[in-house]
């Protein structure tokens, strides 16, 4: 009996030591597969864009979502990126850039003049976060606590420089068709500020550049959404007033001058984006535009980016880009190979480099006087 007491205890004994190796093993086991898991992920930089409207408008929104697309292609999983349009309802955009700021982003993007105040006022309650501004620049000197803002602005004077003088070249053509023989060019604007008549100087001097005597009609559309009315006065121009090429520098609005250009087979000059390519499904309506004026907001975003990611990113000022960093540019595409005679594509690319080699001094509507101004449109009336 003794024995056969002694031989189950010894069973009892090597059954709970090895259920004790096993449950053992098994915890080894888990802290292995923990610590093999406790590596940190790779840092992402979480960029957001706020669009100050709605993308679709085949210009300066869609010019800015390209930009967000470029630094996506570039950076790759190295970031996350995001577009949140907010629409026309100007009361959305503080709140909407309030909630970006208490999330996790690091890059919070934004622009145009409407956004100006927001960031002034958001800005400040979050230093931890960079903000890139552009189109416009917040008051540094008036405003504390903006030095985690970074304000692009664009010399579109020299890109309203280079429409001009496209433009006037063509207009006095006999080789182009449906060119008239009055030598009127046509400027539609969104509203009568200090951004579209920077571009509108800009067009003024470089058409003057070519042709002293250059006629320019201008119109303001008090919209920059309203097509309809955009159309209604580039067809007035083109109807009444003797223009065979509209320059318009007024985003969706704009885009009525492309359907007035098509409809009176005139010719358009586009402005942001690259107009043309945009409309690259509808080639009648492609090949009515010349060209397009372009501020490039793609590239300074990429370019902002690439400064965040070295480190020298100059938060806290405002940085004007022109030709100079491929801020800002004339469309060069197959539309413009096409409708433009060679040796005024040669011209336009003197043009350039007289401009940046700083050869060209193209003025600017920010800090001209009222006076000043009404005298320059004055002189081409």
């Amino acid at each position: 009996m003794k024995k056969v007491l002694s031989l189950l205890l010894v069973v009892s004994m090597i059954f709970i030591f090895g259920a004790c190796s096993a449950q053992k093993t098994e915890t080894n086991t888990d802290n292995s597969a923990k610590e093999a898991n406790t590596e940190e992920p790779a840092d992402v930089t979480k960029i957001v864009l706020l669009v100050s409207g709605s993308l679709g408008d085949k210009s300066f929104h869609d010019s800015s979502q390209a930009g967000m697309d470029m630094i996506k292609e570039k950076y790759g999983d190295k970031v996350e990126v995001k577009t949140i349009e907010m629409g026309s309802d100007k009361t959305k955009f503080i709140p909407t850039l309030e909630d970006v700021s208490e999330e996790e982003w690091d890059i919070i993007i934004t622009g145009t003049f409407h956004m100006k105040e927001p960031v002034e006022e958001v800005a400040p309650n979050y230093p931890e976060k960079t903000y890139i501004l552009f189109d416009t620049a917040v008051s540094y000197d008036e405003v504390e606590g903006l030095d985690n803002v970074y304000s692009i602005t664009y010399k579109q004077n020299e890109a309203g420089f280079l429409a001009g003088a496209l433009a006037a070249q063509i207009t006095t053509r006999t080789d182009v068709k449906n060119i008239n023989e009055e030598k009127k060019i046509g400027f539609l604007g969104a509203m009568d500020i200090p951004v579209i008549n920077d571009f509108l100087v800009g067009y003024i001097e470089g058409g003057k550049y070519i042709d002293k005597d250059i006629k320019v009609d201008i119109s303001y559309i008090d919209s920059f959404s309203d097509a309809a009315k955009g159309k209604e006065l580039a067809l007035i121009q083109y109807q009444t007033k003797g223009v065979d090429i509209g320059f318009n520098v007024a985003g969706r609005a704009g885009l009525g001058q492309i359907e007035a250009a098509h409809e009176t087979n005139m010719y358009a000059i586009g402005v942001d984006s690259d107009q043309a390519e945009l409309f690259a499904d509808n080639e009648e309506k492609a090949n009515k535009i010349l060209s397009s004026a372009l501020k490039r907001v793609d590239n300074s975003l990429l370019r902002a980016v690439d400064m965040y990611f070295d480190g020298t990113i100059p938060t806290g000022k405002a940085e004007a880009v022109g030709l100079e960093e491929n801020g800002i540019g004339i469309a060069k595409n197959a539309y413009y190979e096409k409708l433009v005679p060679q040796d005024v594509r040669e011209k336009i690319e003197e043009i350039e480099k007289e401009i940046s080699a700083g050869n060209i001094k193209v003025s600017s509507a920010f800090g001209m006087d009222s006076e000043t101004l009404a005298k320059l449109k004055e002189s081409v009336k």
